[in-house]
């Protein structure tokens, strides 16, 4: 009997922008906004260096840095050129146009226009924080996450996500806190790289996004 696909994903649930680890731990995640860091003079270079190498060296916790690198998704631009074409009433702007959106879809085919996403996920364990038990590895767990310890580990770990987004503004980083649906969209896509990069996402039921 095959096994089910589910078993081998680590996640549990996704509840108020919060990611439940199948060990019960929680991540939350941030987006991190980027700098173009050759345009910036010697000086404020070594100050974002600085910056960024106190931040990491204050860090009591570990955190995971995410890149995600994928073509640029313009479908939306694309539709957008192919109404105006259509639309066109005049015969040389309307094939202006029509070479023109060829061009755009010929460029991003050939992946030259790539787009980098940058996240921090930043973890937090209730069941090791709070209540002191340690859950053993590859052993079926006999602590549950209750909702008291949840409303606790999701408090503390907004706690260490702001240091960090404070942290990182330090170094000239914009952050923004990932809801839920953001947090299922970003996991479809890194499984679906193809259908993403086309525009594709699927529609989200609503009782799975809390």
């Amino acid at each position: 009997m095959a096994t089910p696909s589910q078993q081998f994903i680590p996640i549990k649930q996704i509840r108020e922008g919060i990611m439940i680890m199948s060990d019960q731990s929680l991540r939350g995640i941030l987006f991190v906004s980027s700098i173009n860091f050759a345009l910036k003079s010697e000086e404020e270079q070594s100050a974002i260096i600085f910056n960024f190498q106190n931040f990491l060296n204050s860090l009591d916790f570990t955190c995971q840095i995410l890149v995600n690198s994928r073509k640029i998704n313009i479908t939306g631009y694309i539709d957008m050129l192919k109404e105006l074409e259509v639309n066109q009433k005049n015969e040389l702007l309307k094939i202006q146009t029509a070479d023109y959106r060829q061009y755009i879809e010929e460029l991003v085919a050939s992946g030259s226009i790539m787009n980098k996403s940058f996240y921090i996920i930043v973890p937090y364990y209730p069941l090791i924080e709070l209540t002191g038990a340690i859950p053993e590895q590859n052993k079926k767990q006999t602590q549950s996450l209750t909702e008291e310890n949840f409303l606790k580990g999701k408090y503390q770990l907004s706690q260490r996500i702001q240091y960090v987004a404070l942290g990182l503004r330090r170094c000239g980083l914009n952050t923004t806190m990932m809801g839920s649906e953001e947090i299922l969209e970003l996991l479809w896509s890194l499984h679906h790289p193809k259908q993403a990069e086309m525009g594709y996402y699927p529609e989200l039921p609503p009782e799975i996004i809390t």
